[in-house]
């Protein structure tokens, strides 16, 4: 396999920071997606929040491509195994391969050695994964941010993690979201969390739910890229608890119902 030995200097001083860092790219770099007038079609807004015995991760389901709207049912919150959620912003494409290997990885690994895969080891895989998508992510072909939510049954602890397009995982106490949205989201998580009525790890679950739902309503509200729900069209954000029975996804009849008694219109 050849490397390049210089980096594209028309993408940018990033190529040279890295390469300088020791980074070697596995192809060679034609220019961007965008230099090169392509688009892909990317996730935008997802999110992930504490609360009373476990997690909640959730997130709209609008794909763009630029300016253009591609698709209005694309799930973002992914299973990888019964304690482990992924939430995805950026390609589809790409996270959705990360994800498929990631679960094929992790029920090899708990058939071979008969038992799960350390938290620990769940979280380098993904990261592993990120690394080896550089040359793509910086092409802006292959970018993907995602969320990871773990629960742990031997200690009864949920866990969020948050990762760059290096692959650097960062632990998250309370809550994070990532996406075009994610900043009017994390400004309200924040708020919630400090002068809410109680703190987000307080709450119970349907007391999350409900504010999931207006966050992503919220977000749609400022940033076209996010989208909101659509009853008309039976479209609802995806939203999935992980707690000590593991992930579970809420069906259509509880996402209507919740969605009806915290959304202001549809309050008589």
């Amino acid at each position: 396999m050849k490397f390049q030995s210089e980096p594209n200097t028309s993408a940018g001083e990033f190529f040279e920071l890295l390469e300088n860092s020791g980074y070697r790219w596995p192809a060679k770099l034609e220019g961007t997606a965008k230099q090169n007038g392509f688009t892909v079609p990317q996730g935008t807004t997802v999110l992930a929040f504490h609360f009373q015995g476990g997690v909640l991760v959730a997130g709209d389901r609008r794909a763009t491509a630029g300016n253009s709207i591609m698709y209005e049912q694309c799930d973002k919150v992914i299973p990888i195994d019964d304690y482990t959620l992924m939430a995805i912003a950026g390609v589809p494409a790409t996270a959705f391969e990360m994800a498929r290997v990631l679960s094929h990885n992790f029920e090899y690994y708990r058939r071979s050695q008969l038992q799960s895969m350390s938290i620990e080891g769940k979280i380098r895989a993904l990261s592993k994964l990120l690394k080896e998508n550089v040359g793509m992510a910086v092409q802006g072909l292959g970018v993907v941010s995602p969320i990871f939510a773990t629960y742990d049954p031997a200690t009864k602890k949920a866990n969020i993690h948050f990762y760059d397009m290096l692959g650097a995982d960062f632990q998250i106490r309370t809550h994070t979201s990532t996406g075009s949205g994610s900043q009017i989201i994390r400004g309200i998580l924040e708020h919630e969390d400090l002068w809410g009525e109680k703190p987000l790890a307080e709450r119970t679950q349907e007391e999350a739910i409900t504010l999931a739902i207006r966050l992503l309503q919220t977000a749609g509200l400022f940033d076209s890229a996010t989208g909101q729900a659509r009853p008309e069209d039976d479209i609802y954000p995806t939203l999935a608890t992980l707690t000590e029975q593991g992930y579970r996804f809420l069906d259509d009849d509880e996402t209507v119902n919740i969605f009806k008694t915290s959304d202001r219109k549809s309050v008589v």
